[in-house]
């Protein structure tokens, strides 16, 4: 039994980096902290718990975790600092060295953080607490809003995949998930609380099921029978996992929206080979036009990394071009970056820095055609959007069924609702579509 006497009346910041799983993460460990006592710093009041979940996907992640624990161990001198996350379990030696890091916790302690924080004296010298990768088991459940209005349901951890290119089978470990009825039961919860839109996260949540016997299509279906919640998202699905089956069961869903994120990472059918991807770009076609066959307006993301080794001029070129013809959305660009223990690093064909970025800037101003194109064919319709909350003194946003960015005038009192609004021109950055509220 943990005595959370010693956390009353304490504070805490939270810093988070990387993906939407991790600032789920955070969120849950916050609600855990609150429960015991304690309460979020406010702006300028120096915390007695600094926390930093950390990402690894990239040399400059690494760069930015070290930077944001130096920053925050200067700004509230004398808090006891923890850092998890990915980068905590794949450098935790590294990490623990940090001046003023108290604890350095794994992958399978991030959920259990309280237990680790013991009468929260700082230490003499950092401790790391990591279970090795292939020992990583338990699943921490997470469904949490953070500042958003939308909920993020994390339904699956790990992956078994072992990209070529990618760290995070060794510092999340292997594919592990809840169960439906957790799931569903977590759903219920967010219903209880006044949330209207979830959204499913995880590494690999295709894959879910693998520890429950279970399936992600199954998962769907349940979830969309929770009365209450208006709006579900697939955060990010890998192609070979999106099945019809999936896609036809959303295009009919209560409450499943034509939203889809989908990995592509390379438009390049021996790059792909490279990546140690399961799927090439046929099958990847091939998703995309069936999901415009049964939801024509269905707004549809796409990963793409670009410099990656092996990708020569004429590869890139193959991939720009089969990416162009593609009726996708919106395009999320990254610029390789090597990862010491992974595959890639015995691929000899090095793409330069400055080839990376003239590749990044192509594919950016491709996506921002695409984008563009795709929110001028819905100005003048009436859509609904669920609005939420702004900062004073600007404009309020929400976001249609399909993902449109929406800016009307704040109103505060239309925070997680869901309003009718005509979709007008674009605001002045091209970021939004503004729009009037039909009352």
């Amino acid at each position: 039994m943990i005595d959370t006497t010693v956390f009353q009346n304490k504070t805490a910041v939270y810093y988070t980096l990387g993906c939407k799983l991790n600032f789920s993460e955070t969120s849950t460990i916050g609600k855990i902290l609150r429960e015991a006592g304690v309460r979020t710093a406010r702006k300028g009041e120096k915390a007695d718990i600094c926390v930093v979940n950390t990402c690894s996907v990239t040399e400059m992640a690494d760069k930015k975790c070290r930077q944001a624990i130096h920053r925050l161990v200067k700004q509230h001198p004398g808090a006891f600092v923890v850092v998890t996350g990915c980068y905590a379990q794949l450098k935790p030696g590294d990490v623990a060295k940090i001046d003023g890091v108290d604890v350095v916790l794994g992958a399978e302690q991030k959920g259990e953080l309280l237990q680790y924080l013991g009468d929260l004296q700082k230490h003499e010298k950092g401790e790391a607490i990591t279970t090795a990768t292939k020992d990583i088991r338990s699943f921490s459940p997470s469904c949490s809003r953070g500042d958003r209005t939308r909920y993020f349901l994390k339904v699956q951890d790990g992956c078994d995949y072992f990209c070529s290119y990618c760290t995070i089978p060794f510092a999340r470990g292997r594919s592990r998930n809840g169960t439906i009825a957790s799931m569903v039961e977590q759903a219920r919860q967010a219903v209880a609380e006044g949330g209207k839109e979830i959204v499913l996260t995880g590494v690999n949540i295709g894959d879910f099921g693998k520890t429950t016997g279970e399936s992600f299509f199954e998962l769907v279906k349940a979830l969309d029978q929770v009365d209450g919640i208006e709006r579900y998202r697939i955060s990010s699905i890998e192609p070979n996992l999106l099945t019809d089956e999936i896609i036809e069961f959303v295009s009919h869903s209560r409450s499943f929206m034509p939203h889809f994120h989908i990995p592509l990472q390379s438009g390049c059918d021996e790059v792909l080979q490279l990546m140690r991807r399961r799927y090439d770009t046929a099958l990847f076609a091939s998703k995309i036009k069936k999901i415009k066959e049964v939801m024509p307006d269905a707004f549809i993301g796409v990963d793409v990394i670009v410099g990656t080794r092996g990708e020569t001029s004429d590869y890139f070129e193959q991939a720009y071009q089969f990416i162009d013809g593609l009726d996708v959305t919106q395009l999320h660009v990254f610029s390789y970056s090597e990862r010491p223990g992974t595959q890639a690093l015995k691929i000899d064909y090095v793409v330069s820095p400055e080839e990376k970025h003239q590749r990044s800037q192509r594919l950016l101003a491709l996506s921002d055609e695409k984008t563009q194109a795709f929110y001028a064919r819905h100005i003048g319709q009436v859509m609904p959007v669920l609005m939420e909350k702004s900062k004073a003194g600007t404009p309020m946003h929400g976001f249609t069924e399909n993902y449109i960015r929406v800016e009307v005038e704040s109103d505060n009192s239309l925070n997680n609702q869901v309003v009718n609004v005509c979709l007008g021109d674009f605001n002045e950055d091209k970021t939004a579509l503004k729009g009037t509220i039909l009352i």
